[in-house]
């Protein structure tokens, strides 16, 4: 992204309380039960969420003992979250008369739990650390959207909205493989 687009996406003037302009249910949806409604730093409160919610998932999967190389609870949570919030930031957008506001964060969600397909469960829960490096890695790519994710803020309404932390989730998780193997060694 040049300066121009930056300055264009971020440099607006924040209307507070947006999300008001939409109906509970899908700003409880959007803002991810609330943590996107942080004043500061939303993006940053709806990826911290999601780690939060991480360990508990991570836990209940490992003890049920699905434990299959890559992450299956996380890649189906992961992409059940990616399809199930489009229509809901559709509407927000559409209720609210903005284009990927702060304060939606459900694809901050989604991009955490992509990164975390790429560790097993049993990894999580043995290192809990690697959450807080799944969400620096993921906060990096979606903050400074290197290696084509600002192209996937491109497409059309929603799709924009969550493909970019999606792709984002994809290289922290990358990213994560080497951490893992270096916690197995």
């Amino acid at each position: 992204m040049n300066k121009e687009e930056l300055k264009q996406k971020y440099g607006k003037k924040r209307v507070p309380h947006e999300w008001r302009g939409t109906d509970r249910f899908t700003a409880l949806v959007t803002t991810f039960f609330g943590s996107g409604m942080s004043p500061k730093a939303p993006g940053t409160m709806g990826s911290l969420a999601a780690a939060v919610v991480a360990y508990p998932m991570a836990l209940a999967a490992s003890q049920s003992g699905v434990m299959i190389g890559a992450n299956i609870i996380f890649l189906v949570a992961s992409i059940v979250v990616f399809f199930g919030a489009i229509p809901f930031v559709n509407k927000a957008m559409h209720d609210t008369g903005t284009e990927d506001p702060g304060w939606i964060v459900i694809d901050e969600v989604c991009g955490v739990f992509m990164a975390l397909a790429f560790v097993p469960t049993g990894t999580i829960v043995a290192y809990p650390w690697i959450l807080a490096i799944a969400f620096g890695l993921f906060r990096f790519f979606d903050i400074l959207k290197p290696l084509g994710i600002h192209r996937f803020e491109k497409f059309p309404g929603a799709w924009g909205v969550m493909a970019d932390d999606l792709l984002g989730g994809i290289y922290a998780g990358l990213l994560l493989i080497p951490v893992y193997y270096a916690t197995t060694l």
